[in-house]
């Protein structure tokens, strides 16, 4: 026996393809299942400029095989140097759909991230003024602020002095990890919205710590405690229209994981539908799946719901995903959510 669900196309509002040979070999993984991804712009170097991101979509769309139909939303990366003519012309010719900001040193290829905010400030009254998102990567970098209390002093510290000083200001909270975050989205307007990842559904601090260090669950924002967790499925689950799906897809090769200290990110783009099946239909809101998944991103963004479709279905026999995919950079392992699924795409 088996059960099934339709949805529009799904589309991954956060998502790292890298470049080179790691784009070529993880970016199928996506565009197998999504219409269209934000992708981030964390590259050596960063994409600053419009022209950049031109040509960075370039080089994604030559390497998407022959009969896959995937469009790259291209980001920019936020420096104290960004141009706010040069972000208002990439935005204005439909390339750049969001800014990315990220606090100096706050996670992967982070160094040129902003230190000093009040020198992003006319780039922010910019985006305030033509609409353009500023996607956050929310953690304080601090030494002394405790790794699991960085993303609440964000909100605190920088996120709201800065929607509050820039009004009309659209943001996207990026990856949010706690309850802390999640009650914040819902006591604001409509100008702010969220990403939840698949892997920050499925683990928590100690699926990372218990038993061993897991190295493949060390991502950042780090996965908090359980309470946290089960916020944010209530979240992700609720169909509230201010929470959508960004998977933070993040490929680093097993060699780059596996050493004394080793990169941050979980690789999840090869099973993330069926996983997100599975955690709905444990929450009992199958139905709400295709908002977070398929509605709320576009809504957010102002862009249409994606023509096409995707099926998932559920069988008796549990679902076997590959362990590891193969780039010529080295291989990469693919989340294993540490249970059973039972769900596949169609």
């Amino acid at each position: 026996m088996s059960t099934s669900i339709t949805i529009p196309r799904p589309d991954d509002w956060h998502l790292h393809l890298r470049d080179g040979a790691m784009l070529a070999a993880v970016l199928p993984e996506t565009a197998r299942d999504f219409g269209r991804a934000i992708i981030m712009p964390n590259l050596v170097p960063p994409v600053v400029t419009g022209a950049q991101a031109g040509a960075y979509r370039d080089r994604i769309l030559a390497a998407l095989p022959e009969g896959m139909a995937f469009e790259p939303l291209m980001t920019l990366y936020l420096t104290e140097d960004t141009d706010p003519t040069d972000v208002a012309a990439a935005h204005a010719s439909g390339l750049v759909k969001a800014v990315k900001l990220y606090p100096a040193g706050a996670t992967t290829n982070s160094a040129s991230g902003v230190t000093n905010f009040d020198k992003v400030r006319p780039v922010l009254e910019t985006m305030a003024e033509i609409g353009l998102p500023l996607c956050t990567h929310g953690e304080v970098t601090d030494n002394h602020i405790d790794i699991f209390d960085r993303e609440a002093v964000f909100i605190d510290r920088v996120l709201d002095p800065i929607r509050r000083s820039t009004p009309g200001l659209r943001v996207v909270m990026e990856h949010i990890t706690t309850a802390n975050a999640a009650d914040y989205v819902r006591s604001q307007d409509s100008d702010l919205g969220a990403t939840i990842t698949t892997h920050h559904l499925i683990i928590n601090r100690n699926h990372i710590l218990a038993g061993g260090i897991k190295p493949h669950y060390y991502c950042l924002p780090v996965a908090k405690r359980e309470e946290h967790r089960l916020a944010l499925r209530a979240a992700a689950t609720s169909g509230d229209a201010r929470f959508f799906l960004g998977t933070d897809s993040a490929p680093h090769t097993d060699e780059n994981k596996l050493q004394a200290c080793g990169c941050a990110g979980c690789f999840t783009a090869t099973n993330t539908m069926p996983l997100l099946a599975h955690v709905f239909e444990e929450e009992g809101k199958l139905d709400n799946l295709a908002k977070f998944a398929s509605e709320n991103g576009p809504n957010f963004y102002r862009l249409p719901v994606n023509a096409g479709s995707l099926t998932l279905v559920k069988n008796e026999a549990a679902t076997a995903f590959p362990s590891h995919i193969t780039s010529e950079d080295g291989p990469v392992t693919v989340f294993d959510p540490g249970f059973p699924v039972h769900w596949k795409v169609a």
